[in-house]
């Protein structure tokens, strides 16, 4: 509504994927910024995989050909981890998945829940993706985020995801009671030292890294073929900016190589940094880590974008899941309609 009012903002930041950007996309909400995109060189500042989620297509489906956005830092999913508590309860840190399930099933012996969780929000239907992407490859990504073939969401990777995730909640591996809680709620709870685990995003490894009074440190799904992840939030520019040209230099700003070194030594992932310059050990591994997922296209994006208000249906179908309300199929069922109801016409 601001977007297409008198009010609109001369730079906005905003979410990515077919749901969000490429919603406004294509009600033509937002400038398309190609011809400033390349002559200030940022095209060649970002990798295809970074691109994806900046350019989309006339249907505002993602990895089109005009640019209606551009990140300054990029994101991923990680597993982060109190060594204090894998050392108090002499549990081997995880390299395989074999390994992984071994850990939670030594702390569920001992009386602890592994991984924090929030049913409330992202984090729950992020772990189904997780075991979704165990057992997908590429092709199934593309056709369930970019549509490039038809998404089953009832096949054996989306099976997969939906049973395992059941299991883990009977098994003790995530609390059944995490299912009204918020993100903030999980993220806190795993600050303050209260679980081994935390399954999430980058964007809280700086909070992480000033709040968290123990010893931690974080790895990468284990035996992860593909992890969600992207590009960061977009700078986008709307329609009906009155400043446009100030707009595209404070975008420009954001890109400079002592901006994007400051935000790498800060705990973000930038885009366009000078890898020398990232000095602090562990926020070295995490840019390391995204390099190594981008370079062998493994960033899978996230479950919620495809299609519009996909992000509510995720959460409570996956509510009703850890609840028992409904089997993995039934569940699944569910979200495939809302898929289909929210595709393009």
């Amino acid at each position: 509504m601001v977007l297409n009012s008198k009010d609109a903002p001369d730079v906005m930041e905003y979410n990515k994927g077919n749901a969000t950007a490429g919603l406004l996309s294509r009600q033509g909400l937002l400038d398309d910024m190609t011809s400033e995109v390349t002559k200030r060189g940022w095209d060649k500042m970002l990798s295809p995989n970074i691109q994806v989620t900046s350019k989309y297509d006339d249907r505002g489906v993602m990895g089109g050909d005009k640019w209606f956005g551009v990140p300054n830092y990029a994101e991923y999913l990680q597993v982060y981890f109190n060594k204090d508590l894998f050392e108090k309860h002499d549990v081997k840190v995880p390299e395989t998945f074999a390994d992984f399930t071994a850990a939670m099933d030594a702390f569920v012996r001992k009386g602890v829940t592994p991984l924090t969780n929030s049913g409330a929000e992202y984090m729950a239907h992020q772990f189904v993706y997780q075991l979704a992407l165990d057992k997908a490859d590429r092709p199934w990504v593309e056709g369930f985020q970019r549509y490039t073939t038809k998404a089953n969401l009832t096949d054996p990777a989306w099976t997969h995801g939906a049973t395992t995730f059941a299991d883990w909640v009977k098994k003790g591996y995530v609390a059944k009671n995490s299912v009204g809680l918020k993100a903030e709620d999980a993220g806190v709870a795993f600050m303050s030292g209260k679980f081994p685990m935390m399954f999430s995003g980058s964007w809280w490894f700086g909070r992480v890294n000033e709040t968290a009074k123990f010893d931690w440190d974080t790895f990468v799904w284990p035996e992860a073929k593909m992890t969600p992840g992207s590009g960061g939030n977009l700078w986008v520019v709307p329609k009906g900016s009155k400043n446009k040209k100030l707009a595209y230099d404070f975008i420009d700003i954001t890109m400079k190589k002592h901006i994007q070194n400051t935000l790498g030594n800060a705990g973000g992932i930038p885009v366009a940094a000078d890898p020398a310059a990232i000095t602090d050990p562990k926020a070295k591994k995490l840019i390391q880590n995204f390099n190594t997922l981008a370079q062998n296209n493994a960033l899978a994006f996230y479950p919620d974008w495809p299609v519009p208000a996909f992000y509510d249906k995720w959460v409570s179908e996956t509510q009703r899941l850890m609840n028992g309300k409904g089997t993995p199929a039934e569940i699944l069922g569910e979200v495939q309609k809302a898929y289909d109801a929210g595709l393009p016409k």
